[in-house]
């Protein structure tokens, strides 16, 4: 066996109105972002009660994946509470040795890979010489599990649309738009092409077009297009009467999914006549559960322990 323990590693985000501000400034340090971009983001956050559905949706990961696994289960997050380093000082005092480290990220980018790796070596640092071996188990959008448990949430959401309009009805793939300087040193877009194209299949529905949301940054950077608004306006001008938006890119719901998708997009849609129907991400959904229960059999079984490419997803250049 070659780990004791498992940790869910995840982004953070706020539970309460008076967290909004020190999350962002947390998720912002370092980066050269206009204090009037920080408010603007922070209002986001009114529209939800200043809550982000995040945390909530790991407590929920780890009470299903706990059903299935019998490894302790610890949860850490990169900007905001539980803090992945008090998490790892916890593990250390507890006495784990090896763990096996999951990211609610299914693809490879930077921000989704190699940023988590790098967090889990500050977190390793802080804690000091007890502190366990943490493996990141590496990307797994290409599990079958993961596209069967985005299939089954999209034809929940197809199920909703009026039967004679459903074959027409325009099957919308999300994910967080990246920088093209990013998007260049790993295989984000190609990875969520071909997992679109496996959930589409596997939904039966073959009208389906992938588009970017969350860009942010500055202007002069190009980022993954077309954007999700953009394109809605363009399905409107063609004829499309029903859509339905999945956020692929996502393992879970939270603030960018809420804001930019039942917000944003479902307001643009009233606007434009589109019927809009949001199809549910992974989440807790049985088929991603237990596709997470077979990665970590795998692990556990295997020679070596599970571990991403040397030099993954390099940090692209910043740009002023």
């Amino acid at each position: 066996m070659l780990y004791d323990a498992i940790l869910i590693v995840s982004f953070g985000g706020p539970e309460r109105p008076e967290d909004v501000m020190p999350f962002l400034e947390n998720v912002l340090r370092g980066r050269n972002v206009p204090r009037e971009r920080l408010l603007e983001v922070a209002g986001h956050y009114r529209h939800f009660e200043g809550v982000s559905p995040i945390n909530q949706q790991c407590r929920d990961l780890i009470g299903a994946l706990g059903e299935r696994v019998a490894l302790p289960i610890y949860w850490g997050n990169r900007n905001w509470h539980p803090m992945l380093p008090d998490t790892v000082r916890q593990m250390a005092g507890d006495g784990v040795r090896r763990a096996l480290a999951i990211a609610t990220s299914a693809y490879s980018s930077y921000s989704g890979c190699r940023q988590y790796i790098e967090n889990i070596e500050a977190a390793r640092a802080a804690a000091g010489p007890e502190a366990p071996v943490i493996d990141k188990l590496p990307p797994f959008w290409w599990h079958p599990g993961f596209a069967a448990a985005n299939a089954g949430r999209v034809s929940a959401a197809l199920g909703a649309i009026p039967h004679p309009r459903r074959a027409a009805a325009r099957l919308v793939f999300t994910a967080h738009s990246i920088p093209l300087s990013m998007a260049a040193n790993c295989r984000y877009q190609e990875q969520l092409i071909e997992t679109a194209r496996k959930v589409s299949a596997l939904a039966g529905h073959d009208q389906w077009d992938l588009v970017w949301q969350s860009r942010s940054g500055p202007p002069t950077q190009p980022w993954l297009e077309p954007d999700i608004l953009d394109h809605l306006r363009a399905l409107a001008g063609n004829g499309v009467r029903d859509v339905v938006v999945s956020p692929l890119g996502f393992t879970s719901d939270h603030m960018e999914v809420m804001y930019d998708l039942d917000h944003e997009a479902a307001a643009l849609c009233r606007e434009l006549g589109l019927n809009f129907v949001r199809a549910q991400t992974a989440g807790t959904h049985p088929d991603f559960i237990a596709m997470l229960a077979d990665l970590i059999g795998q692990c556990q079984s295997a020679a070596e322990p599970a571990r991403c490419a040397d030099g993954c997803c390099p940090a692209p250049k910043r740009v002023a």
